[in-house]
């Protein structure tokens, strides 16, 4: 990669995932940050609060990698709550559902849900970020 994203944002409330992943976003070199939020509601709040800072080292993420089922605020309940954000926090994020849901209804209607650009099965692999990196950040590589 020649420039790294700004943040990556991992929306998860397990430890040992957000560990993972964390250490293969880092060993991909894909990002200068990497942002763990334990629900929705915290991954809403570093949104709210980040806006108001862009251009400084809390700056959006780019991406954000959402769980499905966490307590407080679960992937669902933080895409309805993201959908009401402003433009200028959204504008340039991509969102990838990360999740261990077999439930062919969840990837059904993260399909009908824009602000949705993926859906995947935990955990995060080199190959699914390289895939991402490609398609959605191609100015980067």
């Amino acid at each position: 990669m020649n420039k790294k994203l700004n943040c990556i944002l991992l929306i998860d409330d397990d430890d040992a995932t957000n560990f993972i992943h964390q250490l293969i976003i880092k060993k991909a070199e894909l990002a200068e940050e990497v942002i763990t939020t334990l629900d929705g509601k915290q991954a809403l709040e570093y949104l709210t609060n980040s806006g108001q800072y862009a251009n400084t080292e809390n700056a959006l993420p780019s991406l954000i990698f959402l769980d499905i089922n966490m307590p407080v605020m679960g992937g669902w309940g933080f895409i309805e709550a993201y959908q009401e954000l402003d433009e200028s926090i959204k504008k340039q994020i991509v969102i990838v559902m990360l999740t261990t849901s077999y439930d062919p209804d969840d990837k059904d209607k993260a399909q009908q849900i824009p602000e949705i650009a993926e859906f995947d099965k935990k955990p995060l692999t080199f190959e699914m970020l390289d895939k991402i990196a490609e398609k959605y950040f191609s100015e980067n590589i």
